[in-house]
């Protein structure tokens, strides 16, 4: 047997998942499956104990491990799962002590363990500095990334995260340009900088850096990195220094996905969101002015409490009125403990209705900006499975091989509606 990772969530669990494999590997721990979790909606925490049950009944003899948002949240619920041997809280799962413990164990794998023998689930609402998440190159992939961020200060009306994730907290500048330059050498092209609440990095470091000062100080001090690019950001946040270096810098990818969540201003101000439906146009026209050819992305949310046909139509229209290019869908889905979950639901199929209506326009609009960049030369980093990324994040696939890790320029003559296809 060989040890298996199963993830579930963010594109950050992603990258913890290659962290806690190597931590693992490294402590001589081959024989186990591994689950990290999530728990942004329900059936994201469904999905989770289905892969415990499955991986369970198809090697009864390999110990499964859980760790992740979910088990974070709710420790005891995954404990009292026969087919779950250990569940890490999400600081445990990157602390290294961990898992040589678990590689120790005589009983692992075991199901004599009662469920608070299975439990190492500290409170993460009191780990006061970030714990690094050092991963290298992820297996097939020639972009790297750097999680630079933890946690979130903010209490969304409808979020569990912050509970899973616990408070803002910021890797040290040095640390984050330490693991840069290992993914350079490691020959990464492209490295991307993630985070729960990306644009709050700094405001709780000492040196008061924040975010657009250390995406300079990478660029700087790398120049034989290619490409820069930044995953999901608060527009509110966004510092000036970050600004004017997405105008100025050609390096730093011209691609922003925006958590913007509505369009309505009123289911704004109940989820607690610190933005208007007029701060979110008014800051894609902006950057906009800086940079002619940013392209963005959005988190967007159908269904939340209280929202009628008046207030889901304005939601829609802002894909149009931002002119947005790629679109995250989520059904609302009433998370237990938040305040969200206390308000009058709306009933299942008209959730499921409209996020299908939201899904359609998202579609359009991604088809409308593959049309808008056919038969334009598009400067793209290949990857595996003879794709690659454009700066933009345009998906382009190619009809011949190719080999991955090159930046190469290619022309779209044609379009599946998710990517553009080149010669």
């Amino acid at each position: 047997m060989a040890l298996e990772v199963v993830t579930f969530g963010c594109r950050l669990n992603i990258v913890e998942s290659e962290a806690l494999r190597l931590q693992a590997e490294a402590a001589g721990l081959k024989d186990a499956a591994i689950v990290n979790s999530c728990a942004v909606t329900a059936e994201a925490t469904r999905q989770a104990r289905q892969a415990i049950r499955r991986l369970r009944r198809e090697q009864p003899d390999r110990p499964v491990i859980v760790t992740g948002c979910a088990a974070q949240i709710e420790p005891a619920r995954f404990a009292a799962m026969p087919e779950a041997d250990r569940v890490l809280g999400n600081d445990e799962k990157l602390d290294p002590a961990q898992w040589l413990a678990l590689a120790r164990s005589n009983s692992l794998g075991r199901d004599a363990a009662a469920p608070a023998d299975k439990l190492a689930v500290g409170d993460i609402m009191a780990r006061p500095a970030m714990r690094a998440a050092p991963t290298g190159r992820l297996a097939g992939h020639t972009r790297g990334f750097v999680q630079v961020q933890n946690g979130c200060n903010h209490r969304c009306t409808f979020c569990v995260i912050p509970f899973g994730r616990g408070h803002s907290r910021s890797l040290p500048a040095d640390d984050v340009l330490a693991q840069c330059r290992r993914l350079v050498e490691a020959g990464a092209r492209e490295i991307v900088l993630t985070g729960v609440d990306l644009t709050s990095y700094g405001q709780d470091l000492p040196d008061g850096l924040r975010l657009g000062a250390l995406a300079a100080r990478i660029l700087r001090e790398l120049p034989e990195l290619p490409r820069l690019r930044l995953s999901s950001i608060d527009a509110v946040e966004a510092d000036d220094a970050l600004r004017d270096l997405l105008a100025s810098e050609a390096r730093l990818m011209p691609h922003l996905h925006l958590s913007l969540q509505h369009g309505d201003d009123l289911i704004l101000k109940r989820m607690k969101r610190r933005h208007s439906r007029d701060d979110a146009i008014r800051f894609c026209a902006q950057m906009r002015g800086l940079r002619p050819d940013l392209v963005f992305g959005a988190d967007l949310i159908a269904g939340f409490p209280t929202e009628d046909e008046a207030m889901f139509a304005r939601s829609l229209s802002l894909l149009e009125a931002c002119g947005l290019s790629y679109v995250h869908v989520f059904p609302y889905s009433a998370r237990p403990g938040t305040p969200a979950a206390r308000m009058p639901q709306l009933p299942g199929a008209v959730v499921a209705e409209r996020a299908a209506r939201l899904r359609a326009a998202a579609e359009a609009a991604q088809r409308r900006h593959l049309e808008a960049r056919m038969g334009r030369p598009l400067s793209v980093l290949t990857e595996r499975g003879n794709s690659g990324r454009a700066e933009d994040f345009t998906l382009v696939r190619f009809d011949r091989e190719i080999e991955p890790g090159r930046i190469v320029s290619a022309t779209g003559h044609a379009s599946d509606g998710r990517a553009l296809l080149a010669a």
